[in-house]
């Protein structure tokens, strides 16, 4: 069972177990109001909402003051400045737009994986739960996209509490099914990104949840044209075993059916990581290529400490 400590004062919000409580994705809630996610936002929806917009138009936030043009509504000339420069001016306005909030799950056997705190998967669907009370709390639409290795759900992005609370179920549910036999099926990265391109309108904000250890040329592809359109933010997770071997010595691994013994020395030590940090450049590299924020997230980090030092969304 997943548990995870909250506190105002220290802001703590550390994740444990290998499975998912529903109670406390739902009790997220209120952890999720703590958070303050800004970022310059590159992209927009056509539906008026809470967040700023690069349109020019009647809205809430007042943007300047310029000369009169033709074409412009004549209610929004101000009078006072008119009548003292002699001149006519008018008002022009930036116009509040909505950001729907897409989050991408990533629940597939690699992510049944962890050796502190929590699994990966585990880690996962917290994360989920933050950002999607957190768009809610915005008055935001909230949707996304869970996937396993054989098997998908998704969720149109709607504005209610009921909507997130189904989505937040069927990522546990696809958790526990993580604890179950393997599927037979093995569902690619860029398979899932396809479908997180089909159901995403354009000006919405991404989330994407996964250890990206697929992450091919099929994949960028499909990033690359969701990207063009959304502003992307992608949680690499990850789990300290992965990425540093541990003491030397001789290592017992299974995967439940057969086990096998592997001998660690210093040599193969700094290999691994050699390989692993040169794995990480890569897909940062690709991925800023796309515009794509990268945030690392390991097992046994605060996340809440993490989100809301890393992640600005405006």
């Amino acid at each position: 069972m997943a548990k995870a400590t909250s506190s105002t004062e220290s802001m703590n919000y550390v994740v444990r177990g290998a499975s998912v409580n529903r109670a406390a994705l739902i009790a997220a809630r209120l952890t999720a109001r703590q958070l303050r996610l800004r970022q310059q936002r590159r992209h927009v929806a056509r539906q008026t909402g809470n967040h700023p917009a690069p349109f020019k138009g009647r809205g809430l936030s007042f943007q300047q003051l310029r000369a009169y043009q033709g074409g412009d509504e004549i209610r929004h000339i101000d009078w006072r400045v008119t009548a003292r420069t002699t001149k006519p001016h008018t008002r022009v306005f930036e116009e509040e737009r909505e950001r729907p909030i897409v989050i991408c799950l990533d629940q597939r056997r690699p992510m049944a994986f962890g050796s502190r705190h929590c699994f990966k998967s585990v880690m996962a669907c917290h994360a989920a739960a933050l950002l999607a009370w957190n768009g809610l709390d915005s008055n935001d639409r909230v949707g996304g996209l869970i996937f396993s290795d054989d098997r998908h759900n998704e969720f149109r992005p709607k504005r209610s509490s009921r909507a997130v609370l189904h989505l937040l179920n069927s990522a546990c549910e696809y958790s526990e099914r993580l604890l179950q036999a393997p599927a037979a099926d093995k569902q690619p990265l860029s398979s899932a990104l396809e479908e997180l391109r089909r159901i995403t309108r354009p000006g919405s904000s991404v989330f994407i949840l996964s250890d990206f250890h697929d992450y091919d040329d099929q994949a960028h592809k499909q990033l690359l044209l969701l990207s063009r359109h959304n502003d992307i933010v992608a949680l690499g997770i990850n789990d300290p075993l992965e990425l540093r071997l541990p003491l030397q010595g001789a290592l017992p691994l299974s995967d439940g059916q057969q086990r096998s013994v592997i001998n660690i020395d210093q040599r193969l030590q700094q290999h691994y990581r050699d390989h692993i940090a040169q794995a990480q450049q890569a897909l940062q590299q690709q991925l800023r290529q796309l515009g794509v924020v990268l945030l690392p997230l390991s097992t046994d980090d605060d996340l809440l400490e993490i989100l809301s030092r890393e992640i600005r969304l405006t």
